[in-house]
């Protein structure tokens, strides 16, 4: 028997798999999630098999999610749901570890598959997300793509050095190359340019 946990914002997706996927294969739903902190939690408490997490979801995003998960428990195993597998958030994902990506238009029947896979300590990229993935022509930075997707997320300068343990003076230097890069004028605006050329 494989345990899960679910976290997705869209309900309807959400109680679907809960209930579909106990009847493709030997697998419990140990808890749901519907944001990216309700999921750090359930993780936590119930220390699933395999974590079923969508990359895109609200208050901390999927890969913030992964990310202190990971400092919590190494071991965890991680399936990323996602409709766009943009490269700089694949690269990211793949460099915190998460063994899996499947697109959100599968099957419960192939989620239940790759649950397996990766429950059996293998990896699965689905063919769709690595192809649309390959495709990498973004000029910035891991670091700089770091500080830009905080900044689409509200956060402050401060709050940014905060969240990544960097100066702020590290933090400024790094939105002030993204803005030559992807020549804006304000870090609002790179992190927009960004998202538009799916690099974030």
């Amino acid at each position: 028997m494989t345990t899960v946990v679910l976290a997705d914002d869209e309900a309807l997706l959400r109680k679907a798999l809960a209930a579909l996927l106990p009847l493709e294969g030997e697998i419990t739903v140990l808890a749901e999630a519907e944001d990216g902190e309700t999921a750090i939690a359930a993780t936590l408490e119930h220390r699933p098999d395999v974590l079923v997490i969508d990359l895109e979801i609200p208050r901390v995003d999927g890969l913030g999610a992964v990310e202190q998960i990971r400092r919590a428990r190494p071991e965890q195993v991680i399936l990323m749901l996602t409709r766009h597998a943009r490269p700089g958030v694949l690269r990211k994902a793949l460099k915190l570890g998460v063994q899996g990506f499947v697109s959100k238009a599968a099957e419960p029947a192939h989620i239940t598959s790759v649950i397996k896979i990766l429950h059996a300590g293998k990896r699965w990229i689905d063919p769709d997300v690595s192809a649309l993935a390959v495709v990498d022509d973004c000029p910035l930075t891991d670091r700089e793509l770091d500080v830009l997707r905080a900044t689409r997320e509200g956060f402050s300068v401060a709050d940014i050095a905060g969240q990544l343990h960097l100066a702020e003076g590290t933090v400024r230097n790094y939105l002030s190359n993204a803005m030559q890069k992807t020549q804006t004028r304000t870090r609002h605006e790179a992190a927009r340019y960004a998202r538009e050329h799916d690099w974030l």
